[in-house]
């Protein structure tokens, strides 16, 4: 048995690693080629790259594929590039551009990794007969019986398991993320001593297709019919001033609504079937309870049975939940004090063994609850 957990001699055992350009997965590449394995990177090309600005770095862009071909030929291993544009944007894009529409506030980076890395690079590996798909995630895999499970990265500032929550068991036996167990420096640490060229590359900020991180410029290039005016209202119903579309707005947000009142007023609810924002206080952002849809799951439903943790974004803090799972959708009750959730995020189920914080699964809000209104 290998470091990757496969019954084969490192030689003999194929793996690809999915190189974004960056120095986590240029570190990973490397360390699979240092320590012996049969290895071939390889990029996806997702989207036009040709505005690209220079002062921000995205994944999967111009610039970023040639560093991927760089560090490639440095290391001496294959490479190859995939050109998922048409994949990327009927799938990724055009997904993102649906839910901003509906008053949601979307995930690319999720849907991303649901369907053209993981399941069409997962697709494209399978058929190279490679051992193992591996990726420069931070987050951890554990290996029990036949089935693999996913932790949360020992680098809890970098852990990116939220982003993963829809990887299928299929997925994740086959998956390996050798970064799990590291912290972020000692990742740039490794690649400044094997001098790759991306050793001090700054990480990505931005969602890839959205360089300057201006959402509604996106929107408005694709689907300019979604810039319509309409009211902003408070929870009467009383019309309390006028918005220049909804896709301008997401839950929780205060900058921009330009009314005036006796406290600050926050966005607590956006209706797209009717054009309207609704306005509130900070209390009226408290949500009680959300509900799910598009469930994953990654064990068995017993271990629902009891309080469990949950993420509702990707920056926030695990919460005491209780879960009650219906059918194909889900209630969660949300035990601790969150405020500001909106549909069309993620909620990620955890619960803490003697590995650490493992992920269950998770699912897309759909709706969200409080003692004043629902959304």
């Amino acid at each position: 048995m290998n470091s990757l957990g496969i019954n084969k001699s490192k030689k003999e055992t194929k793996v690809v690693v999915a190189m974004s350009g960056g120095v986590d997965s240029s570190v990973v590449a490397a360390l699979m080629k240092e320590e012996g394995y049969d290895v071939k990177g390889i990029t996806l090309k997702l989207y036009d790259d040709s505005r690209q600005s220079k002062e921000r770095r995205q994944c999967c862009a111009g610039q970023d594929i040639m560093d991927a071909k760089r560090v490639s030929e440095k290391i001496n291993i294959k490479h190859e590039i995939l050109y998922y544009q048409k994949k990327f944007k009927s799938e990724v894009i055009d997904s993102f551009i649906d839910s901003y529409s509906a008053g949601e506030t979307p995930i690319p980076c999720v849907q991303c990794n649901q369907t053209v890395k993981f399941r069409d690079l997962f697709k494209y590996a399978k058929d190279l007969k490679a051992d193992a798909l591996i990726t420069g995630h931070y987050v951890s895999r554990i290996q029990k019986n036949s089935n693999a499970s996913m932790y949360r990265a020992k680098d809890f500032n970098r852990d990116q398991s939220y982003f993963l929550f829809s990887t299928s068991q299929e997925q994740l036996n086959y998956l390996r993320f050798p970064l799990g167990e590291i912290d972020k420096s000692e990742t740039r640490s490794i690649a400044k001593k094997l001098n790759l060229n991306v050793a001090d590359k700054p990480d990505s900020q931005d969602i890839c297709f959205v360089p300057n991180g201006d959402y509604s410029s996106v929107i408005k290039k694709y689907r300019p019919e979604s810039f319509q005016k309409g009211d902003i209202i408070n929870l009467n119903g009383d019309k309390i001033g006028e918005h220049q579309g909804i896709i301008n707005f997401t839950i929780g947000q205060r900058k921009g609504i330009k009314i005036s009142g006796d406290k600050p007023l926050y966005v607590v609810n956006i209706n797209a079937d009717e054009n309207k924002v609704i306005v509130g206080n900070k209390e009226n952002l408290e949500i009680k309870e959300i509900q799910l849809r598009e469930l994953n799951f990654l064990a068995n439903r017993d271990e629902f049975d009891k309080i469990i943790k949950i993420k509702v974004r990707s920056t926030g803090r695990l919460l005491n939940a209780k879960i009650n799972l219906i059918k194909d959708y889900a209630k969660v009750e949300i035990l601790d004090k969150e405020t500001g959730i909106s549909p069309g995020q993620a909620c990620v189920f955890y619960s803490k063994d003697s590995f650490g914080d493992k992920v269950l699964g998770g699912g897309w809000i759909a709706k969200t609850f409080n003692k004043k209104l629902s959304t």
